[in-house]
């Protein structure tokens, strides 16, 4: 079932000392080496092709996972150019750059998301036919699916139940305290998004959640070159890989089936999914890639939106203005007695139209804190980008970093500025992705990052400190090369609150 590694290879793997397993790994590494997967291919070289990045090659291999953001800026300047190329074992990368770059990734239909992803990240669990190695067709039904969980219905039918887990959950951070927001507001993101994208046996049981959600870190943490590279080596990160994405897999299973031995009939994304009769390995890829995926990003951006907000102090002001006049326009049903609930009484179509600030600083964190690369496969025929052919068959690259970076396009780049003009130059902004790959789920991230936010905004008061308990100087600013989180360096920035309503 499980694509990552031999399954009887790993199980004797694991079962064996510490010491063999090391000696083991790095025996089979090093065959692989002494019979030349590492040196650069050449016999396809022509003038015509991206310069190779210099130096050997082996050694760029772990900063493109550890260091990404240095590594792929440091190659555009050893080689001064906006195309480079490297190898990844026996597979060619090619880096693009600048707008002609920008504009034939985003635009070349040739250049496949999901085979550069499946590749290049490695950090999803990986279950051949769930998750990996999917058909055409299979991945347009997730698609499909992602897209009616979206609809103004099933949107309107979510706002009160997220509100409520943020009621919950910060109810349970107490009346003051500090917290790292880079911690709590990501496990808030991860309880909201299993609510959104799962089942109600799962987002109902914190434990749960909490137990799935160490499990998803453990993938994170496990993401090596080596379980990358080479999925088949059973090092002990790739064994802690299988084994996390074997319970994963199982809590999913476990909570489908309890679904659908109870009879009972629910309003969540499980039940969109079985009344729609798809078959279960649909149904587990769904929820196991999606809440990955949702997660990941939604509370990479929850946790620097409000972080950013913490540090200026002007720009939380309006945004706390403009959530207490949607309050005013909407008055509360005659038994509320809760923020929350004040706030569930907001229409979706007015989350939607009537938030400027919000859409303006949302819009802004994801330029300045997702450090994205994207990357593709290109499974068509060879192109050119700059007089530079990208051969069938190879990896592209593209880091976001080169647009929302670029002080060219962003004056004074760093800079929060959810004031800052709209760029007009193709592909200026691809904060939910471009081309034919813009985010499926955005207009549910949105709404979640809307309501975490306006509960947060209006329930405490609260900002920025570092280890010390003073404000740092200068602001915490996004850290690129944690291509999960961006986070800045533990300890660096804490976030330090009072609670400023008696009913959240």
């Amino acid at each position: 079932m499980y694509t990552v590694g031999l399954q009887s290879a790993a199980d004797a793997f694991l079962f064996s000392s510490l010491q063999t397993q090391v000696v083991l790994a790095f025996l089979i590494l090093f065959c692989l080496l002494v019979f030349g997967i590492g040196t650069h291919k050449t016999d396809d070289i022509h003038d015509h092709s991206p310069v190779f990045l210099p130096g050997p090659h082996l050694c760029a291999i772990a900063p493109f996972f550890q260091r990404r953001f240095e590594f792929l800026n440091d190659g555009f300047r050893k080689t001064g150019q906006t195309l480079y190329q490297f190898n990844m074992l026996r597979d060619t990368v090619i880096v693009v750059s600048g707008e002609s770059g920008r504009k034939a990734f985003f635009a070349n239909k040739h250049f496949d998301l999901t085979e550069g992803f499946k590749v290049l990240s490695g950090a999803i669990p990986i279950v051949k036919g769930v998750t990996s190695n999917l058909q055409t067709r299979r991945i347009a039904l997730i698609h499909k699916r992602l897209s009616g969980l979206q609809k103004n219905e099933t949107l309107n039918r979510l706002v009160a139940p997220i509100l409520q887990d943020c009621c919950r959950t910060m109810e349970s951070w107490g009346v003051s305290g500090t917290f790292d927001p880079f911690e709590k507001i990501y496990e808030l993101v991860f309880q909201t998004t299993v609510r959104c994208l799962s089942c109600e046996e799962i987002a109902d049981d914190p434990a749960l959640v909490a137990r799935l959600k160490k499990l998803y870190d453990t993938l994170d943490s496990g993401t090596t070159p080596a379980t990358v590279l080479l999925p088949w080596l059973p090092g002990p990160s790739m064994i802690k890989k299988l084994l996390a994405t074997k319970k994963i897999y199982d809590i999913i299973v476990n909570a489908i089936n309890a679904r659908v031995k109870s009879g009972v009939q629910r309003e969540d994304a499980l039940q969109m999914l079985l009344d729609a009769q798809d078959d279960k390995l649909v149904i587990v890829g769904f929820i196991m890639g999606l809440l990955v995926a949702g997660a990941r990003a939604t509370g990479t951006t929850a946790s620097w939106l409000i972080t950013f907000l913490g540090s200026h102090e002007d720009w939380k002001d309006k945004a706390i203005l403009e959530v207490e006049q949607l309050l005013a326009s909407y008055p509360p049903p005659a038994n509320s007695v809760s923020l929350s609930q004040h706030l569930s009484s907001i229409p979706l179509e007015a989350w939607e139209a009537e938030t400027p600030v919000l859409d303006a600083l949302i819009h802004e964190t994801l330029r300045i804190a997702q450090p994205h690369t994207a990357m593709r496969r290109n499974l068509g025929p060879e192109v050119s980008i700059d007089s530079k052919t990208i051969p069938s068959g190879a990896y592209v690259v593209y880091p976001f970093s080169d647009v929302h970076l670029n002080p060219e396009l962003y004056p004074d780049p760093w800079k929060f500025d959810p004031s800052r003009e709209e760029v007009k130059v193709p592909f200026g902004y691809v904060g939910w992705g471009g081309g034919k790959t813009i985010c499926l789920g955005q207009r549910l991230a949105r709404l979640e990052l809307k309501l975490i936010t306006s509960m947060f905004l209006l329930g405490f008061r609260y900002t920025i400190v570092d280890s010390t308990g003073q404000r740092p100087d200068p602001a915490p600013q996004p850290n690129w090369n944690d291509i999960l989180l961006c986070r800045p360096n533990k300890q660096s920035c804490c976030l330090q609150f009072e609670k400023s309503v008696l009913t959240l």
